[in-house]
């Protein structure tokens, strides 16, 4: 087993020396990791030149630097696209996952799992506005998808290269990958890891991303079950929808032609004429959907970040040409 780490950095320059030292260790003791991958997400510290010194003395060491701040997903999936590994392990890079729990990870899939996601059953996080918000956020993302993990929102997970493979991130779905990979019936553990209080540097994470969360939650439920009948919700809605204006519709034959009413301006006519006008309209939406998924799957697909540097073991390559995304 051929393994690569990848660890998405912004502005951690008082962590990396520390993480570069603990992963290290790690490796040196675990033959089966065979590069450390580090994404520098447009830090506006020295970030990004501490990792340079590392690639410079280590050839294990590849350097990937975006030109500004991506996202989390954005970074990772860039390291997951530069990785060479055939099973992939990705953590945060704030030292509150542990890299001595990277072998636990590997044997865990070695177990015949395809992917292994950790859980912070300890976590050293504020109660109120960290481990009560994802412990609700747990619930509702394992209810709506079918894959039910104690924390999905914990970076550390271990994947095998075939899950990843032809999965396109966007927004924060690198949290979700479990469940976007759930429609190749992988199997998915879950593994108690240790979780450390930050000690330096400042959380990127907070309450303002719930909001993105649960869209990008729509937005996985939709691919997870629709992505390749969109036809299929939009329809219904449609569907249901006509049916509606129908209802209301027949509501106003009653009032006319037995009590009289005049249909002009009566509300039940005009809610009817309403409803079958959003009918039609999602019924295209549905048609449109099918015509883009098939287009989607047919055509190149576009990365979600552009490269500025890639530094492979002391190598650098100025303005690379960011990877090609095809699914494999």
């Amino acid at each position: 087993m051929k393994v690569s780490v990848v660890v998405p950095l912004y502005n951690e320059a008082e962590n990396v020396e520390q993480l570069y030292r603990e992963l290290l260790h790690v490796a040196e003791h675990e033959p089966r990791i065979a590069e450390m991958i580090f994404v520098d997400d447009g830090s506006g510290d020295t970030t990004f030149d501490r990792l340079k010194a590392f690639c410079e003395r280590d050839p294990r060491v590849t350097l990937i630097r975006l030109r500004r701040n991506f996202g989390q997903t954005a970074a990772m999936s860039a390291g997951f696209d530069a990785a060479e590994g055939d099973t992939i392990v990705c953590m945060d890079g704030d030292l509150q996952n542990d890299p001595a729990d990277i072998p636990k990870l590997l044997d865990e899939l070695d177990e015949g799992h395809d992917v292994v996601s950790g859980w912070r059953k300890h976590r050293k996080d504020s109660w109120l506005t960290r481990r009560v918000p994802s412990w609700f956020a747990n619930k509702l993302i394992g209810k709506i998808t079918g894959v039910r993990l104690h924390d999905y929102g914990c970076s550390l997970k271990a994947y095998r290269r075939e899950v990843l493979d032809g999965i396109q991130l966007y927004g924060e779905m690198h949290r979700f990958i479990p469940s976007l990979a759930s429609w190749m019936g992988v199997n998915v553990s879950e593994l108690v890891v240790n979780h450390r209080p930050r000690v330096a540097g400042k959380s990127k994470y907070g309450l303002s991303r719930i909001l993105r969360v649960i869209l990008d939650l729509i937005n996985v439920k939709f691919l997870v079950s629709y992505s390749t009948r969109p036809i299929q919700v939009f329809g219904k809605i449609g569907i249901l929808a006509f049916l509606l204006g129908v209802l209301f519709g027949a509501v106003t034959i009653p009032m006319k032609y037995y009590m009289n009413y005049d249909i002009t301006g009566n509300p039940f006519f005009m809610l009817g004429v309403l409803f079958v006008l959003v009918s039609v309209q999602f019924v295209c939406i549905g048609l449109l959907g099918e015509i883009n998924i098939r287009t989607y799957y047919e055509l190149q697909q576009k990365p979600t970040y552009v490269v500025r540097d890639t530094f492979r073991g002391g190598r650098g390559e100025t303005d690379a040409p960011a990877p090609d995304r095809r699914e494999r």
